[in-house]
């Protein structure tokens, strides 16, 4: 976000950082005060300087005598998406990020945003769609309509709302509608197409991908419809230390029949219309960057191929328990649950 419109001088007088209050563009408003180093001071708001005109304080006064010295910050070299998840139930929804000098980098606007996740972000988007055919004919599927935009962009969009600012997708067939779409930025993130020459499967374009900026990196199908929370996700991941995080939706599956306990060709009794209990993959993945050197080079690969690869290896592969919405639009009947589902979000 454009900081800049935030910063004061503590030096100016509360009559001008009254005024800079007023021709901010909307909540929250407050202002971030700086010294002559341009390192954060403290904070400033509206009602600061009300208070600060009802007890009599003159307004030619600096903005260093109304501000809060103690504020809340994050700081960019170790950002903790704990200390955000703290800041926001405790209802500080503006958040400004330091570098180690103390100067404001960055800001975290938890009224329009929901976080800011330290990583990046592939959306697979190049299968052909083929079961949902005749509509994936000349359009691909991530671009179908779901309500008021496309698949893909409820995808990316959410992302951004989480702070996620590198975001790619891997395209092949029909890539340069694709492309097109996402020439210009997204609310000011340019999403990246990366075109897949040949088809690599669900997950093998991301090892031909230029390097990742961040340490964790989420792989997720492009054409999902959920409202899964990417904080969650990612604070699940990170407490538990893991190499890659399968995130998974439970799946039940209901037998109406009696079915036996044999043990070999003696019945030892009967099991009458049992439920069975699984979680399925939900098609979104959380690995340490690390973990993409696993992906082999050139090669058709599928996401579920490295959970299998890392967990042979023994590597540290986790689950991670969905809830709330999850449609994998695969078909006519998911795209049109999807279509009726979002006109009641």
């Amino acid at each position: 976000m454009n900081t800049e419109l935030y910063l004061v001088s503590q030096e100016k007088s509360l009559l001008e950082a009254l005024r800079q209050i007023n021709d901010l563009p909307g909540e929250p408003l407050v202002l971030f005060a700086v010294d002559k180093e341009g390192r954060m001071t403290g904070t400033l708001t509206d009602g600061d300087i009300r208070r600060g005109m009802l007890s009599g304080i003159s307004m030619e006064n600096p903005v260093s005598a109304m501000m809060h010295r103690d504020f809340k910050f994050l700081r960019q070299s170790h950002l903790d998406v704990a200390d955000i998840k703290r800041y926001r139930e405790n209802r500080i929804l503006f958040i400004p990020v330091l570098d180690d000098e103390g100067r404001i980098v960055d800001a975290v606007n938890l009224v329009k945003g929901r976080s800011l996740l330290p990583m990046d972000a592939v959306l697979m988007a190049g299968g052909k769609g083929e079961r949902l055919r005749p509509l994936t004919d000349n359009t691909p599927k991530p671009l179908l309509p779901v309500g008021d935009k496309c698949i893909i962009d409820h995808n990316v969009d959410r992302l951004i709302s989480y702070g996620v600012r590198d975001i790619r997708v891997s395209v092949h067939y029909l890539a340069s509608q694709l492309e097109e779409h996402f020439a210009q930025p997204r609310d000011g993130v340019k999403v990246q197409c990366l075109r897949e020459e040949e088809y690599l499967g669900t997950i093998g374009a991301v090892r031909q991908m230029p390097a990742f900026p961040d340490d964790t990196v989420l792989v997720m199908n492009s054409d999902l419809f959920t409202n899964i929370d990417f904080e969650d996700f990612y604070l699940h991941f990170k407490e538990n230390d893991a190499d890659l995080s399968v995130a998974a939706v439970p799946y039940n599956v209901s037998i109406p029949l009696g079915i036996l306990d044999l043990e070999g060709r003696d019945v030892k009794g009967v099991v009458e219309k049992p439920v069975y209990n699984y979680y399925a993959c939900a098609g979104m993945y959380l690995m340490k960057r690390s973990v993409i050197e696993e992906i082999p080079a050139n090669a058709f690969f599928h996401a579920t191929d490295l959970v299998q690869k890392l967990a042979d290896k023994g590597r540290k592969v986790i689950r991670y328990p969905m809830n709330g919405t999850w449609i994998d639009i695969g078909t006519l009947r998911e795209y049109q649950k999807a279509c009726d589902l979002v006109k009641h979000l």
